[in-house]
């Protein structure tokens, strides 16, 4: 196809080898696409070149450059979450509680593809679970993460006020466990979030399985004078295979200053005497929770 025919789009959601994208440069309908061969290693906020093929399909030609790429991965596979993406809003709550070592995972991969990462914590208003979760976050709060409280259900135009000074002029991948109230986040910052994702299910043939893929949402001016969200699907795991071990550490910000003075170049962090990491514990500058947490994660991916 002559490179003259060629436009740019963004990768707005996927599902398999099918694609939907949106033109960058000129306004359009918005396209379902696949990919030349087999070629299935696009993901949401990828920015292509597209030739198009009648009013609403298009076939992608190549990728361009990623600024960005999150990704969570186990021994067997690489699931690629986002491109593009210039900060991370996890989103957890206090009812369902939160799991802590899913959050350490998701904050660990994020530093790991240098994405800022921000906390949303959601249900403020069920006072019995969110005083049993305060202390929790107040641990975050003392690492330099911002966390913003939030009652998204019962308090939308309070929520969208406390987001617009986070979320604008960023492109922001919002994750979380299900149940945390994303889908809800989601709505109230995007109204009409959930007819455009049954729209590009349907684009998909995806049917049942609207809830198992990414998406690209451009945020409103009553949101945000700027910016874009990606909804990604509720996480029950988050595996870190792509992150080596010496990595780990370096993202996890109470170790950073104890790198390197350990008495065992090799130490493990766990029973080798003279270990940096271990004496701060002992002493209380490291969060027991955390550290546990972390140690839990050596071969578990």
């Amino acid at each position: 196809m002559p490179s003259s025919q060629l436009e740019r789009a963004r990768i707005v959601a996927s599902f398999g080898r099918q694609f939907y994208v949106r033109t960058l440069d000129a306004p359009g309908p918005d396209r379902v696409a696949v990919t030349r061969g087999k070629r299935t290693d696009f993901c949401v906020g990828d920015e292509v070149t597209i030739g198009l093929i009648g009013a609403d399909q298009a076939v992608i030609e190549s990728g361009l450059r990623r600024r960005s790429e999150l990704i969570r991965s186990d021994r067997y596979n690489v699931k690629r979450l986002a491109a593009n993406v210039d900060q991370a809003a996890i989103v957890i709550a206090a009812d369902p509680r939160f799991s802590e070592e899913l959050l350490v995972r998701m904050l660990l991969a994020c530093a790991h593809a240098n994405i800022p990462a921000l906390i949303l914590a959601n249900k403020l208003d069920l006072t019995g679970p969110w005083a049993a979760i305060a202390p929790r976050l107040q641990v975050y709060r003392d690492l330099g993460y911002q966390v913003i409280e939030l009652a998204v259900r019962d308090h939308p135009q309070e929520t969208r006020a406390a987001l617009a000074p986070v979320l604008s002029g960023h492109n922001t991948i919002l994750m979380g466990e299900s149940g945390m109230g994303k889908s809800t986040l989601v709505n109230t910052l995007v109204p009409g979030a959930a007819l455009a994702t049954r729209e590009i299910s349907e684009a998909l043939c995806a049917g049942r399985h609207t809830t198992t893929f990414s998406k690209w949402f451009d945020l409103p001016p009553e949101s945000a004078t700027s910016g874009a969200i990606v909804d990604t699907p509720g996480f029950q795991t988050f595996g870190l295979a792509h992150v080596s071990e010496s990595q780990r550490v370096h993202a996890m910000p109470e170790y950073t200053e104890l790198i390197g003075q350990c008495r065992f170049h090799n130490c493990n962090h766990v029973q080798e005497p003279g270990c940096a990491i271990r004496a701060a514990l002992e002493n209380g500058a490291i969060d027991p929770i955390r550290y546990l947490l972390f140690s839990r994660l050596s071969g578990r991916d």
